[in-house]
């Protein structure tokens, strides 16, 4: 099974770098083909005669099959609503395909389909614009106004841009090197670039009210109920999310109750006060970067004495820490793992006074005890460095429920083992881990369309207490394209199975922690309750679906 997914994952990519217009029909066509033949010849496998692991891997190959023609599926169906907002699309991507199998070009015609091309957008410019500012054209009565929503507007402003880049990447591969299509087609081509520039602004900005992205409202596009359902089937979550939204609030209550305790400790009237208390709590400009090494020494420590997990000397010797820039933290507000580093949000000299003051408040001494165990040791750091020495072909079926539901557990455990020395401490861990919370509940609810992105900011600092700079900063990135729709959810709900999976192993005296924490990392990407089938030799089967609940 290793060498089928091995090379599986390589074919992907193959087809993936080549056919790399996102919205082509010819795309869709290819991939469904191929995810197709993948299925028939991964039917024609003797499950059976597999063993555990295989039939492990079989289980998580079957799976993807399944949900990448899924996927297919729900992006064409995405492009398909909003192709009266860019009937071109398909004339655009064939220019940029005809190249790819390279077929000759004659100038003189290409250039007239240029010219075409460019007409349509100009006639789509001022449809859009009059629909939206019925002023601007109204000497024109013969325009036919279009009004998208916001929602649309947005999405069709995001592949514009696509098939700005795509006209870019065909035009150079002609454009002073073939004299006659310099001739014929480098004006008609600049002209056309510059239209559809106009009209992915105008989309992007007057009608979704989305300026440049660190500028700009928050502007998303929720998936919606059905591809919710989806996705937690795929990722093997028994729950609707309406369910998991009650959990997030029964935890928010544990969260409160614990709150309340160390407010009381603290000498402080209630949590909001002893949040207040705990984010001055910060260190001078130039002291971050030491503060964040300390904390990541300590962790490592604290983990090794208590033979928790093991931690190769060279996992100890190769990570770092980097600053981030002001641009960054408009997106990162926190701390995050990047790959051998712990990339870390602190003020610079450049920011106005009010943003410095809440991204100061934001990176406290006692919020970064619990971020840096979090991303480094034993978190994201040592998952990583293991990741890519057991089992590294299954990374091609990663899942957020395997990769933050790993680091929570940590939360969770290092919470029980002691690890908070103080209530400030222990305000630092309940803040984040109600955020884990509040990330269910605005996460899910926008998808559903039952939230707006105002209105989840406005939640992140009424009912977690951020900073509004970090909670707006932390919704972009929540709403944006760079998480899928579960990612958010994945915190909480893969920490609770994981923490319940070794209560149920360790706990029972099966394993010891650090046997465990061992062999749970080295099975790599796979769904936690397929890990539990796994670490248990649960019976399998082609189908199997897991069904394992919390409750």
């Amino acid at each position: 099974m290793r060498d089928l997914i091995e090379q599986y994952t390589q074919d992907k990519e193959n087809l993936g770098t080549f056919y790399h217009v996102a919205f082509s029909p010819m795309r869709h066509a290819r991939l469904r083909a191929f995810y197709t033949e993948w299925q028939a010849r991964l039917e024609s496998a003797d499950f059976d005669a597999l063993d555990q692991d295989g039939k492990v891997d079989y289980i998580l190959l079957r799976r993807e099959l399944k949900n990448e023609l899924r996927t297919l599926e729900f992006q064409m169906e995405r492009r398909d609503a909003v192709l009266h907002l860019l009937p071109f699309a398909a004339a655009i991507a064939e220019l940029e395909e005809r190249r790819m199998r390279i077929e000759p070009l004659d100038p003189k015609e290409t250039a007239a389909n240029l010219n075409e091309i460019l007409k349509q957008a100009e006639q789509l410019h001022r449809r859009v614009e009059t629909g939206h500012d019925p002023n601007c054209n109204k000497a024109d009565e013969e325009i036919e106004p279009l009004k998208p929503g916001e929602v649309l507007a947005f999405r069709a402003s995001k592949m514009l841009k696509e098939l700005r880049e795509v006209l870019e990447t065909w035009f150079k591969h002609y454009d002073g090197f073939d004299p006659l299509f310099t001739w014929w087609c480098r004006k008609p081509g600049e002209n056309l670039k510059k239209k559809l520039d106009e009209y992915e602004k105008l989309l992007r900005e007057k009608v979704a009210g989305a300026a440049e992205e660190d500028e700009s409202p928050m502007v998303g596009d929720p998936v919606g109920a059905e591809r919710l359902a989806e996705d937690l089937a795929h990722e093997m979550v028994p729950y609707t999310p309406e369910e998991l939204i009650e959990i997030a609030e029964r935890e928010f209550s544990w969260c409160d109750n614990e709150y309340a305790n160390a407010a009381q400790e603290m000498g402080k009237k209630d949590w909001r006060e002893a949040l207040d208390h705990v984010k001055n709590q910060y260190v001078p400009p130039g002291e971050q970067g030491a503060l964040v090494a300390a904390q990541a020494r300590e962790a490592i420590r604290f983990v090794e004495e208590r033979d928790l997990v093991m931690v190769d000397d060279l996992c100890k010797e190769t990570w770092r820490v980097d600053m981030l820039d002001e641009k960054a933290q408009r997106r990162l507000p926190f701390a995050a793992y990047g790959g051998q580093k712990q990339v870390v949000s602190y003020p610079l000299d450049t920011m106005d006074t009010e943003t410095k003051l809440m991204s100061l408040r934001g990176n406290n001494r006692h919020f970064n005890r619990n971020v840096t165990p979090h991303e480094l040791i034993p978190g994201h750091h040592l998952q990583s460095y293991i990741s890519k020495r057991h089992r590294a072909y299954r990374g091609v079926f990663r899942t957020p429920f395997y990769i933050e539901g790993w680091t929570m557990h940590w939360e969770f455990l290092f919470w029980e083992l002691g690890w908070p020395q103080s209530p400030e401490d222990r305000i630092g861990m309940l803040f984040w881990r109600s955020h884990r919370c509040a990330r269910i509940i605005v996460s899910l609810k926008f998808h559903l369309e039952e939230m707006e992105p105002q209105e989840m900011v406005d939640y992140l600092v009424e009912r977690v207490g951020h900073e509004r700079h970090t909670a707006e900063s932390e919704v972009r990135r929540f709403i944006g394209d760079d998480y899928p729709p579960l990612y958010q959810c994945a915190y909480l709900i893969g920490g609770l199975q994981v923490h319940a999976l070794y209560r149920e192993l360790v706990g029972d005296g099966i394993m010891a922690p650090k046997e465990f924490h061992d062999r749970f990392l080295r099975l790599n990407a796979v769904p936690i309750a397929l890990a539990r089938a796994s670490l248990k030799d649960l019976p399998l089967s082609p189908d199997y679906e897991g069904g394992w609940r919390l409750d």
